[in-house]
């Protein structure tokens, strides 16, 4: 029998084994999960049981994890925009997180004339969103710097681009060690009206407000960019782009000008994405990498150059994240919660394995 006449079969056996997985991991999330006892544990213990047992700390656990594709979503959309279009794999992306972060805490330090710890009754929603307009604004411009003097000149060299984007990188880790505190952890303060918890009647739950902005705010960063390449003229020429270059040029457009574009759109959507991280949770040294991975993840598993694929890979990441954190059985202290960033590397060979060009790419 021909290697040719196998494949087929074994291909609709990898797909029964995938989906009866997921259909596993379902069942054992509604239904067959147990409490943790106090001591010892099985395969079927975690931290709240089944849905059934505690609905309310399964909600809370999906509402964590859309608040985190939220923010996976603001980075990782500008990582795809540059990547589908300029074929530009930006290893600098996850720096240009880690500086827009630190740059708004400095505005915001300056702005309230605080101390390390600003308290969140002293801050204003001013006092938020003018930080993350300077953060967005700069790195956009570091991020036209980059693309006008480094990678032009190179264009369609992409091993060449990926070295020169390492460069950077480091260059740009080692300035925020240099000029920023020696790139100890620090947080933005949100405004002080986010400090409290609020009431989700359809859910029975209370819900942080501050959380509830990050999911609000990737939502946002999602339509107003689909509104722009989807009903604008220059989101219409990237979209092309992404299709054809060769054949977008010789309609008459400016390449140069649509790439320039694209690379200041995404570098700003890093930079705000590190803003909204820092005030989430915290930004420190180190970051740069651990972003610069997530965002690669998220556009591999949702197809290059999809905005649709970028939102759906960071639904699908962060909920992974967040159920598997949760729901890990805990037969001991030793096992097995922590092993929650190995199911979502499981989670990208799963979608290699069924769609090599991601769930939402397109064949090349």
């Amino acid at each position: 029998m021909s290697a040719t006449s196998l494949q087929r079969p074994l291909q609709i056996a990898t797909r029964i084994l995938i989906f009866g997985g997921i259909a596993f991991v379902l069942l054992y999330i509604l239904v067959l999960a147990e409490p943790s006892p106090e001591f010892g544990g099985n395969w079927r213990t975690t931290s709240f049981g089944s849905a059934l047992d505690d609905w309310q700390s399964f909600t809370r656990t999906l509402l964590n994890g859309l608040t985190a594709a939220g923010l996976l979503f603001i980075v990782a959309s500008g990582f795809s925009l540059i990547f589908g279009l300029m074929r530009v794999v930006n290893m600098a992306h996850g720096s240009f997180y880690l500086l827009g972060g630190y740059i708004a805490y400095e505005v915001q330090q300056e702005m309230t004339g605080s101390g390390f710890t600003v308290i969140s009754s002293d801050v204003n929603t001013w006092e938020w969103i003018f930080p993350a307009l300077v953060a967005v604004g700069v790195i956009g411009a570091v991020g036209l710097v980059v693309q006008q003097v480094f990678l032009r000149w190179n264009q369609g060299q992409e091993l060449r681009q990926a070295l020169i984007t390492i460069a950077i990188s480091v260059i740009l880790a080692d300035q925020v060690i240099a000029h920023f505190n020696d790139g100890i952890a620090v947080s933005l303060t949100w405004p002080g009206w986010t400090d409290q918890l609020v009431a989700l009647p359809l859910l029975g739950i209370d819900y942080s407000v501050a959380r509830l902005c990050v999911l609000f705010l990737g939502v946002m960063v999602g339509v107003c960019l689909w509104a722009w390449l989807h009903r604008t003229r220059t989101g219409m020429v990237i979209r092309a782009g992404v299709d054809d270059q060769q054949m977008t040029s010789a309609l008459g457009v400016n390449i140069q000008l649509i790439f320039a574009i694209a690379f200041v759109v995404g570098s700003s959507l890093a930079a705000f994405g590190g803003v909204v991280g820092a005030s989430q949770g915290a930004v420190a040294a180190g970051q740069d990498g651990q972003w610069l991975l997530n965002s690669l993840v998220v556009v591999i598993i949702g197809g290059m150059g999809s905005l649709i694929g970028a939102a759906a890979g960071s639904l699908l990441y962060g909920l992974v994240f967040a159920f598997s954190a949760v729901y890990l059985p805990t037969t001991g202290n030793n096992c097995c919660t922590q092993y929650s960033i190995v199911v979502t590397f499981v989670l990208l060979a799963l979608v290699l394995a069924v769609r090599p060009q991601g769930l939402f790419g397109r064949e090349a």
